[in-house]
């Protein structure tokens, strides 16, 4: 295998001793803390029903996200009906023991942060992710850290042109490695009413960083570094409001973020870069849920400024799904033939409904004759025109 020589962080003298300088990631955890306060007060601003439909819908994303990083496609149905299971709302919907194990990791690292984080609880979350003991048709150790002498490698490429992107320390230095880890988070784990000991975003990066550089398990360790991300998150806001999906966020940048881990791995322990990009995802992922946000105010609002509006379950359905598409989302904007088939009325019916819908102000139109297009009439939706 071809491998670039180099010094991977448990090489070090120092390891695992890991320093940032404070003053040069300041500004990008200074806006990462912005917009998750940005993203908190919109919170309110939709009400508790509305933030529980984001907070579901979020950790959904993160379970398909976590495992999409990892090359691995659950079905949506599947990850949204254990979801619901899980937080007591369902009991019906598709079942699938991989995602029911990875949807109960996620939600104890986020719902139980003030548990404390140990070997056992880790194995555990190892074998909720490999109920049936194999990852694929491989056989694995599962539910204990790995002790196979084959050296640990992050490999890819093809057979005999294979490229090392990371070796992990030797599986007989695994237990030490993560006895200073799980001592090290529970040493800085936050203390309601306590100065910190270190800055929670950072303190959640590192912890990442650190994780995966061990690579403890014989498989699932991005899923559990990131499991340990929101469970450190969740510690720094001392709440399991889950707002933001990050996973989906390192999902998009995914070559980034194996980029990013990558050079800190084989740095010299000075980890200054890999927390300024890890808050910068945390920022854009707080952004990315601000805009979903803001569509579920827009809605609401439409439907508060509309109360009065005497409405049939036809239209209430259409004007939902035009607002559920958003500001130019409907291609091609509505006409009376969707219309008709959307409600299964006849066309007199949806010219009837269309037109008492644009007189009372919740339609507007565009064009004439047989080229009239509907939009929905939110204040600064333009719909592409």
């Amino acid at each position: 295998m071809a491998a670039r020589s180099t010094t991977y962080l448990w090489q070090l003298p120092g390891w695992p001793e890991l320093t940032f300088a404070p003053e040069s990631v300041s500004a990008a955890l200074s806006e990462a803390r912005r917009l998750q306060g940005e993203v908190q007060g919109k919170a309110r601003a939709i009400g508790i029903d509305r933030a529980g439909e984001v907070m579901r819908e979020v950790l959904a994303q993160e379970v398909l996200a976590t495992a999409a990083i990892e090359g691995e496609k659950l079905d949506p149905a599947s990850v949204r009906s254990s979801v619901l299971r899980h937080l007591g709302l369902a009991d019906a919907g598709p079942r699938d023991r991989h995602v029911d194990g990875l949807v109960q990791v996620i939600n104890d690292a986020s719902s139980a942060f003030q548990q404390p984080l140990d070997h056992d609880r880790l194995c555990r979350w190892h074998s909720a992710l490999f109920p049936g003991g194999a990852s694929g048709i491989r056989r694995i150790a599962v539910g204990r850290y790995r002790d196979h002498a084959d050296p640990m490698q992050i490999v890819s490429g093809l057979p005999g042109k294979e490229v090392v992107h990371y070796q992990a320390p030797p599986s007989h230095q695994v237990r030490a490695d993560m006895d200073r880890l799980l001592q090290w988070f529970a040493d800085t784990t936050p203390v309601p009413g306590h100065p910190p000991a270190m800055e929670g975003l950072a303190r959640a990066a590192i912890a990442h960083l650190w994780f995966e550089s061990i690579h403890p398990f014989e498989d699932g360790n991005g899923r559990i570094g990131r499991a340990i991300v929101d469970m450190a998150l969740a510690q720094d806001q001392d709440g399991p409001l889950r707002l933001y999906s990050l996973s989906r966020q390192l999902l998009e940048s995914r070559a980034g973020y194996y980029d990013a881990l990558n050079q800190a791995q084989r740095g010299t322990g000075e980890v200054t870069a890999w927390v300024q990009w890890f808050a910068r995802q945390i920022a854009a992922a707080c952004r990315r849920t601000s805009q979903v946000m803001d569509r579920a105010i827009e809605k609401s609002r439409f439907w508060a400024d509309h109360s009065a509006t005497e409405l049939n379950a036809r239209q209430r359905k259409v004007l939902q799904r035009l607002l559920d598409d958003g500001d130019g989302g409907f291609l091609g904007g509505l006409n009376a033939d969707k219309y008709m088939k959307m409600t299964g009325v006849s066309k007199a019916t949806a010219t009837r409904d269309l037109g008492s819908l644009v007189a009372a102000g919740l339609l507007r139109t565009t064009g004439q004759g047989k080229g009239v297009r509907y939009y929905v009439n939110v204040p600064g939706w333009t719909h592409g025109t």
